[in-house]
């Protein structure tokens, strides 16, 4: 059993508002003397619980550091405003960087690979997937995942500690358990959160999981004194791949008629380009949760991504006509190319997918549409188009550009 409160995000954009209108009075001060605190007998009430929602933009970035400076000033509240562009920083990195998502999947393929192979480490990585390792603290993190699809960001770091240096785990596969069951699981912060952990991000420097910390930020709740590695060596890895441009991303013909393709990373809250009313614009849902892994993602991930794409047509129901809903498994590129051409879809419009699964499907499915002569226009955010360009180096030479970034958001449309 977990001693975690139930933890719910209904998917709609209506709860994810109320969840910010609750979360901003407590976004200042509040927010940076508790933020690291993993108490979820109290429901995690010391941090904002908005990460779901921003990573499946049914609540945009720039609408929700409009929402907290509208009432605290960017001093006060910098320890969230860090948080936020934190996440920005790892899409941009990554975005800079492709060949790295590309590595890590590789890597899933490999450890399980081994695990077919491998009695022993199978065994290992079973009781650490279900929470059965006799590491209370480790284990108690598993069920929360499990039961909740959530897990508080401090808690993330020392299970993957511990997953790395004292169960001796290949991280690739921790990381895999995560974006299949963590509802708000980016490929991004999943794949370079870890990538730190283990020493690969910042080489040479790991992140160890200690006893005495975790009982002060649990209250006490746990106390694994003399359960976890005392050294954890950096884990080794490829290179890193050259650096690459930041994407610019395309501008949609006006005159030609639009046809949308939606997926899960974008739910369109601030969205730069929608269609007028009439006549509504086509649109094709494209299912990309079941890509996040060679494993099954978790019904919960899959049901809320869902969730949220159906509560996205309904709330553009008088600019999006009736929906076309595509998973994407085998013969899923054709389906797609089919409806756009029978439809007489003049452009394909998409939100730029950050890279991931979905971007994975966007490569896939652009050659085919170029081949039928429908242009596929995939619309960068602003946001995205401002932050990732910056994402050069370390988080610290990208935070320089935060009041820059913060000036900017005068000038931008929350939602």
């Amino acid at each position: 059993m977990t001693d975690a409160l139930p933890l719910t995000f209904p998917p709609d954009r209506r709860a994810a508002l109320d969840r910010l209108a609750e979360f901003v009075p407590r976004a200042g001060r509040d927010y940076a003397a508790r933020r690291n605190y993993d108490l979820p007998q109290q429901g995690h009430a010391g941090v904002s619980r908005l990460s779901p929602y921003i990573r499946h933009r049914m609540l945009s970035e720039t609408e929700v550091l409009q929402a907290v400076l509208g009432r605290f000033s960017p001093a006060t509240a910098e320890k969230f405003v860090q948080e936020v562009y934190w996440r920005s920083y790892w899409k941009g990195w990554l975005e800079l960087r492709p060949g790295v998502w590309d590595q890590y999947r590789q890597g899933v393929r490999s450890g399980q690979d081994r695990l077919a192979t491998e009695a022993g480490l199978r065994a290992d990585w079973e009781a650490a997937c279900r929470g059965e390792t006799g590491i209370d603290c480790f284990d108690a993190w598993a069920r929360e995942l499990t039961a909740t699809g959530y897990l508080h960001n401090h808690a993330r770091m020392w299970f993957a500690s511990i997953w790395i240096f004292t169960l001796r785990l290949p991280w690739e596969l921790g990381a895999d358990l995560f974006l299949r069951q963590l509802l708000d699981g980016d490929p991004a912060s999943n794949t370079l959160g870890w990538r730190w952990v283990a020493g690969i991000q910042t080489p040479g420097k790991t992140y160890v999981a200690r006893a005495d910390n975790i009982a002060r930020y649990t209250e006490g709740r746990f106390d694994p004194r003399g359960q976890l590695a005392g050294r954890a060596d950096p884990v080794d890895s490829p290179p890193v791949p050259a650096r690459g441009p930041a994407p610019t991303g395309d501008t949609p013909d006006p005159e030609r008629r639009t046809g949308w393709l939606l997926t899960e990373e974008d739910q369109l809250a601030g969205f730069p380009f929608l269609p007028g009313a009439e006549p509504p614009a086509p649109v094709c849902v494209l299912n990309c949760t079941g890509r996040r892994s060679p494993l099954e993602t978790s019904p919960p991930v899959t049901a809320f991504a869902a969730g949220a794409l159906e509560d996205t047509l309904d709330r553009h129901a008088a600019r999006l006509g009736p929906a076309q809903h595509v998973a994407a498994r085998t013969g899923w590129v054709e389906q797609v190319v089919d409806w756009a051409r029978d439809g007489g879809v003049g452009q394909l419009v998409t939100p730029y997918a950050p890279v991931g699964p979905a971007a994975d499907a966007m490569k896939e499915l652009a050659p085919a549409l170029d081949a039928a002569g429908v242009p596929f226009v995939r619309v960068l955010r602003p946001h995205d188009a401002a932050c990732w360009p910056h994402a050069t180096h370390g988080f610290f030479r990208f935070k320089e550009k935060i009041p820059g970034f913060l000036a900017a958001l005068k000038g931008l449309r929350a939602a």
